[in-house]
């Protein structure tokens, strides 16, 4: 997801949690900002930022509410940070506020497809379990609310505020490797749902010059 030539431009983490993308981006010689609402999730970006002396800010805020000026930023990213947490017709016109003329966004989320098959417990199913009109919020019992648009309702948000999409990327678990996190004991998905159908998927925009 961290693009070639990342070097010494301006990026903003929508949703750090513990900072390690933004810990990645640094890495890269990019000048970021992490930003996330949760200050325990940012106590902990800042020890282990202090601990391998890593230089990026770190910013308690909603991701729909940035305290940062417009235009300021090259480059923003959201790895199941507002992405899935924060209502979409907050954070994405906020990130389009954020980023300069043809700056871009790439952000992870759950597909769609998932979240219409995946059950209040257990794992994933091989049957529609929600409509996928109207899938907008999620609410769970267990306390969670997650956010989760149709391409058609995401693709038709991100034009309305000046992005065009240059490539979706429907992710498949790879063929015989079980380390990977769709395998794991506590997994909500099984191999072979997740070879077959995506669980997750990449969105890469740019801001329109």
């Amino acid at each position: 997801m961290i693009p070639a030539g990342i070097a010494g431009q301006r990026v903003i983490e929508l949703g750090c949690g513990t900072g390690y993308v933004s810990a990645w981006l640094a890495r890269a010689g990019a000048r970021v900002v992490g930003v996330d609402v949760s200050a325990r999730q940012l106590e902990t970006a800042r020890a282990l930022r202090d601990e391998f002396g890593l230089g990026f800010a770190l910013v308690q805020a909603d991701a729909g509410r940035v305290p940062c000026r417009d235009g300021v930023f090259d480059f923003a990213i959201s790895e199941y940070g507002a992405s899935l947490w924060c209502d979409p017709h907050q954070w994405i016109p906020e990130a389009a506020r954020l980023l300069t003329p043809g700056g871009r966004l790439v952000f992870l989320r759950p597909s769609p497809l998932f979240a219409m098959c995946l059950p209040e417990h257990g794992q994933v199913r091989t049957e529609l379990l929600r409509p996928l009109f109207g899938l907008r919020r999620l609410e769970w019992e267990r306390g969670a609310t997650e956010f989760n648009l149709p391409h058609g309702e995401l693709i038709g948000l991100l034009r309305e505020n000046g992005f065009e999409v240059e490539k979706l990327l429907e992710l498949a678990a790879p063929e015989g490797d079980p380390g990977t996190r769709w395998f794991s004991d506590d997994s909500t998905v099984e191999p072979g749902w997740a070879r077959q159908w995506p669980t997750e998927e990449i969105w890469k925009v740019r801001r329109a010059v």
